[in-house]
């Protein structure tokens, strides 16, 4: 984590309300942490309980965002991809992800968050 985003989170690990933007820069930066939540939350001086909480409602409150869309570049001379064949996603930064049949797309944008792949068109 950076030493700005470390310093925004103890910024609002000091508050005594959090609403639902600083909830959300807790909450991002403990899941880009790696860190499990308990050691996340005690290097921080928080309760886990409390990132607990606002993870569950922010991941709640984002089933109601739209639909994004993503561009897709065609390559030439490329064949398209057979029934029950994986795919294969460059998203930057020299980074491939394989997508299996079947895959669950919460698990798909997991994956593109910790990579850092922004959704949006």
């Amino acid at each position: 984590m950076t030493v700005k985003k470390d310093a925004e989170v103890a910024r609002i690990a000091g508050l005594p309300y959090w609403g639902a933007g600083e909830a959300r820069v807790v909450v991002e930066a403990w899941r880009r942490s790696g860190e499990g939540l308990g050691a996340f939350a005690e290097r921080h001086g928080i309760h886990p309980r409390r990132v607990s909480r606002w993870a569950g409602k922010l991941d709640l409150e984002g089933d109601d965002e739209p639909l994004a869309f993503h561009p897709v570049r065609l390559l030439q001379g490329r064949e398209p991809v057979p029934d029950g064949a994986s795919l294969e996603i460059e998203v930057g930064a020299g980074f491939r992800v394989r997508v299996a049949p079947g895959f669950a797309a919460e698990d798909l944008a997991r994956v593109l968050e910790v990579l850092g792949v922004r959704a949006g068109c």
